[in-house]
């Protein structure tokens, strides 16, 4: 059972990012990618073109071939334009992708340390 529907599908091919987690839908981190059409279970490396930025904090990382490509911006207005207002739907560049990124992989790496600080200490210690 998906988490929600929506009234109609994607406009753009949509994935993860296999191995991530968002702290927002406790799933993997969503992946758009702007080009033609993919198989299912199809895998791109490709460097990040920006960040589909959600007031859910449920943000989707966004991918592109080229990004000055007209193409691009017409998916680009079409991926906002899926999503309702009350999402407060905007677009932010790479390097804000890349930061909001990086950020979930420090919150992740200091709660592995303080568990593996807590596991380590015993009442027989």
């Amino acid at each position: 059972m998906p988490l929600r529907t929506e009234p109609y599908a994607a406009p753009v091919n949509y994935g993860c990012l296999p191995g991530t987690l968002n702290p927002a839908d406790g799933a993997e981190i969503d992946a758009v990618w702007l080009g033609p059409a993919l198989k299912v279970g199809s895998v791109l490396e490709l460097p990040v073109l920006g960040l589909l930025h959600l007031l859910d904090g449920d943000h989707k990382v966004i991918f592109a071939l080229d990004s000055q490509s007209g193409a691009d911006a017409a998916a680009q207005a079409k991926l906002l334009a899926w999503f309702p207002p009350e999402r407060g739907a905007r677009l932010l560049d790479a390097s804000e992708a890349e930061a909001w990124l990086d950020s979930l992989i420090s919150r992740f790496v200091d709660l592995q340390s303080r568990v593996k600080c807590c596991a380590a200490h015993t009442d027989s210690d």
